[in-house]
């Protein structure tokens, strides 16, 4: 098997499951100062919810539609937030489309640890590109996913499209 190195995943392995030691990585976005939104891939901060960059993308552009209340409970959401989450998820959608020419997209909730949420306490919605043949003979034989652009290059890519709503 091929060895790809990911050096920026080593934070979150230490980390454990989940946001760590730390609290809720999302809530600690949320609250985070402004000017440390480069640093934290928050692309957009709406009245309700931001947006962010995954850290640990299944293919590039992975965004995040992100609620500032800390909850697993969607059916508990409010009607704002709940509304937000979906217009914020059809901007993504656009955004990405024009931005990286997207051809298809994965939307979606892992609600609890068992469906494979990686940070159960906090929904989020995720939205992952996809075009076609980005799925190719590495993954399936080589057990590798490569994603072809880094984080940075990607986030100034986006930045200008979340800079209009």
């Amino acid at each position: 098997m091929e060895t790809k190195f990911t050096p920026w995943r080593m934070t979150y392995i230490k980390r454990g499951e989940g946001p760590g030691e730390g609290g809720c990585v999302f809530c600690a976005m949320a609250v985070a100062d402004h000017s440390r939104d480069v640093d934290n891939l928050v692309l957009y901060r709406g009245t309700s919810c931001l947006v962010v960059m995954n850290l640990y993308p299944y293919n590039t552009a992975h965004l995040m539609v992100v609620p500032y209340t800390h909850t697993a409970d969607l059916p508990g959401l409010d009607d704002t937030t709940a509304g937000e989450i979906f217009a914020l998820t059809r901007h993504c959608v656009r955004i990405l489309s024009e931005t990286y020419q997207a051809h298809g997209f994965n939307l979606g909730m892992n609600l609890g640890s068992i469906a494979g949420a990686g940070i159960a306490e906090h929904l989020h919605m995720h939205i992952v590109p996809r075009w076609i043949g980005d799925t190719n003979f590495m993954p399936i034989v080589g057990g590798t996913k490569l994603i072809p652009e880094d984080l940075d290059t990607t986030y100034d890519q986006l930045k200008p499209g979340f800079a209009k709503l």
